[in-house]
């Protein structure tokens, strides 16, 4: 058995889950939400076996998995996703994406995010963002876009476009197709860590909506609202945001 450290495990672990959760898509047997539940229940316990043999004494924390609260007496704790946009993953939509992180004292140290239905996976330790000309885009939730936006985009004379997944919107930035990522209608951590992981990495700004940093395995784990954005960005748009 291979013995990976934690970057080649993030990126191992998100690269499976997405094989795996696509490959419920055989044949189109199976849609919608029979087709969610099933690529969630079999990815799901994909990671939880994996984890359990490469760490088995570190917490973790996932959507739909009965809360361990051991984790919060961990330093190390390992918060997935295996289908963050399960709604545009059921109704066949690329915006989807699989979020592992690992968080140690708070903070997510190693993530990887992948993007399934484009064959890629971004690691934290092997990543930048492009940092060219601005591309005028403001992305926000397809379902829940925050009343924030409108002002923000309007104070960078920006586009505001709807996308699926908060990792697919993280990587719209990174990957400088957006210059920032705003959302106010709540989250949990399994949707925020990873994401914030690659990006803090990628030099990114991510932070609440009050510029507070964003903190991880914690008792609560609903978080209100995050951005992410260009460095060059963060100022301005704090100024409109925080209260």
């Amino acid at each position: 058995m291979r013995d990976l450290d934690d970057h080649d495990l993030a990126f191992s672990l998100a690269g499976g889950i997405g094989d795996i959760v696509r490959g419920t898509r055989a044949g189109g047997m199976l849609q919608g939400r029979s087709l969610a539940r099933v690529a969630n229940e079999v990815a799901q316990s994909w990671t939880d076996e994996v984890l359990a043999v490469h760490r088995p004494d570190d917490g973790t924390l996932s959507e739909g998995v009965a809360d361990d609260r051991t984790r919060l007496g961990r330093s190390r704790v390992w918060i997935t996703d295996v289908i963050d946009g399960t709604k545009e993953f059921s109704t066949g939509r690329s915006d989807w994406s699989v979020h592992v992180a690992l968080v140690v004292d708070g903070r997510p140290t190693v993530a990887s995010v992948g993007l399934p239905d484009a064959g890629r996976v971004f690691r934290s330790d092997q990543c930048d963002h492009v940092d060219g000309p601005m591309s005028g885009t403001l992305v926000v939730s397809r379902n829940n876009p925050p009343p924030e936006a409108h002002e923000v985009a309007r104070a960078l004379d920006l586009a505001v476009r709807p996308m699926g997944s908060a990792g697919a919107k993280m990587l719209s930035v990174l990957l400088g197709d957006a210059d920032a990522y705003l959302h106010a209608g709540g989250q949990n951590e399994w949707d925020q860590a990873a994401p914030v992981g690659v990006a803090l990495a990628a030099g990114l700004h991510a932070s609440r909506l009050d510029g507070s940093p964003l903190v991880f395995n914690r008792e609560d784990t609903y978080s209100p609202d995050i951005l992410i954005c260009r460095p060059e960005l963060a100022e301005t748009i704090l100024a409109v945001t925080a209260p």
